[in-house]
């Protein structure tokens, strides 16, 4: 999942300082999850804004919609059926910085504005704990070690570990945390595929990594053509 918090409050507030009327768009998926940016966050900060607003003498609306996702057109175009659009001056996305893009693009006559910073793809570890898994590099290689990413896992980002200064199965950057590679050594020792740790795994393959990237599915290359 895709996780996400809100930015400082004065940061919102400066944000949206010039708008008469804005909607406050929430996502009800991955932030909502991550308690950043679904309907009950969006109504605590509609509510945060309009108090702000009073004591300030400002005379501004808030109103507040929360969809299914931002970052889906399907979701996005029932907007339209529940409310007019075309009345707000700015719209205040609570969702990850894809949808906040995929809004703007859908309304590009509209100012739409990010109330979440995007940190990262993780995991949720417990109620309200999330870690970082994933750096959507395109060319995995979780296969060959053991189920944990180096890129992601190890500070130094390491495709062949551990460094030098690991210590005591703790990382030299950050010894309060786990060595990456510590942590590939003992899963493949686990698993019975410690022989992996005498492959050399080749450099990294930036030139997949396309940015903007797309992605058609073999099903609809047709559709596309």
């Amino acid at each position: 999942m895709i996780v996400a918090k809100r930015k400082p409050f004065d940061e919102i507030k400066e944000l949206v300082s010039d708008s008469k009327k804005m909607l406050i768009l929430g996502c009800g998926t991955c932030v909502a999850v991550c308690l950043a940016g679904g309907e009950k966050e969006v109504a605590i900060l509609a509510s945060q804004l309009k108090m702000a607003q009073a004591l300030e003498d400002q005379d501004a609306q808030v109103d507040q919609l929360t969809i299914e996702r931002q970052c889906d057109r399907e979701f996005i175009d029932e907007i339209k059926d529940k409310v007019n659009v075309d009345e707000y001056d700015l719209i205040l996305s609570t969702a990850c910085g894809a949808g906040v893009q995929l809004l703007s693009d859908m309304f590009d006559h509209k100012v739409v504005v990010p109330a979440l910073n995007t940190t990262f793809i993780g995991v949720a570890e417990g109620p309200g704990i999330w870690t970082e898994r994933c750096r959507s590099c395109s060319d995995c290689v979780l296969a060959e070690t053991g189920g944990i990413c180096p890129v992601t896992m190890c500070a130094k980002g390491l495709m062949n570990g551990p460094c030098g200064g690991a210590r005591h199965g703790k990382c030299e950057v950050d010894p309060e945390k786990d060595c990456a590679w510590t942590l590939i050594y003992n899963r493949l020792e686990q698993i019975g595929r410690l022989d992996r740790m005498q492959r050399i795994l080749p450099p990294k393959r930036y030139s997949v990594q396309q940015y903007p990237a797309v992605v058609i599915h073999e099903a609809y290359k047709r559709r596309y053509e």
